[in-house]
């Protein structure tokens, strides 16, 4: 017997030996979905603004509904909105009061997605993390002074181009709204071409001005950082292991989702595949 354990014992020692030593588990990553939105409401606070029918409808109402049991497989424990809050804790006070009847009176997608996930998915609070400027803060999208550079500088054969092509795309997408799903809208602003004409516009214009007026550079300065304000935002209120559905109008989905990827802790998660689920 003691030939065997002392036999053993030889055979185990290297390899216990060789054996790297475990590393502490870290936090659980925080899981964000970004939902890249058009507005429900047609607000016509865009460069190019889309017409949209009524989301109130019977039909349209159908497709939300489908469109929230898709997302819902995610398993959210949070919702982030595009509004506003004054607390401390960022809940949105609008949801505190939220009610299903208001799917039928309000055509807000912070509503009629955002507060409809919440509320299905039994979550006690919604976070809103919009970031506007108050009192002497900067315009977060002066394209006023684009165009002002654009006449001074004689530059109107670099801007048209970027401009036509967004008029173009924002029409055919408010065409393609009349025939098609909601999610299948949603889809398309999600997807890479989408992406790729908002990116054409906000990098195109980056000559815009000259040595002294860089209109152009500061537009894009400053979109950036409304962005990373509302992800700062995010990035106070998240906690490792959430699961977070963060619904935004499309135009912030570029850079919100770089955001996400780069940062230590964080993990994107593609919407394309739970779009995909809704039964339509």
């Amino acid at each position: 017997m003691k030939i065997a354990f002392f036999a053993l014992a030889a055979m185990l020692l290297p390899a216990m030996a060789g054996a790297a030593p475990q590393k502490p588990a870290g936090p659980a990553p925080i899981q964000v979905m970004v939902l890249g939105a058009y507005h429900f409401g047609n607000p016509g606070k865009d460069v190019n603004n889309v017409t949209v029918d009524s989301v109130l409808t019977a039909k349209r109402q159908k497709e939300l509904a489908a469109l929230a049991t898709a997302l819902l497989t995610f398993r959210p424990t949070q919702v982030a909105v595009e509004r506003e809050s004054e607390r401390a804790d960022l809940h949105a006070e609008a949801y505190a009061t939220f009610d299903p009847a208001q799917l039928s009176t309000d055509v807000n997608e912070t509503v009629q997605i955002g507060y409809r996930i919440a509320h299905r998915a039994g979550l006690r609070h919604v976070y809103a993390i919009d970031e506007q400027p108050k009192g002497s803060e900067p315009d977060y999208f002066p394209f006023d002074k684009v165009q002002a550079a654009v006449e001074s500088h004689r530059q109107h054969a670099l801007i048209a181009p970027l401009l036509a092509e967004s008029k173009s795309s924002t029409e055919a997408f408010g065409k393609a709204l009349l025939t098609q799903t909601i999610t299948r809208s949603l889809i398309d602003v999600n997807g890479p071409e989408f992406e790729a004409v908002d990116k054409r516009f906000y990098f195109g214009i980056l000559g815009v001005g000259d040595q002294n007026d860089q209109a152009g550079a500061d537009l894009n300065a400053m979109w950036f950082l409304r962005n990373a304000k509302i992800f700062g935002k995010l990035v106070q209120v998240a906690k490792p292991g959430d699961r977070i559905i963060l619904v935004y109008g499309a135009g912030h989905g570029y850079w919100l989702r770089h955001l996400i990827r780069e940062t230590p802790g964080f993990q994107l998660v593609d919407v394309m595949p739970f779009l995909k689920k809704v039964k339509r």
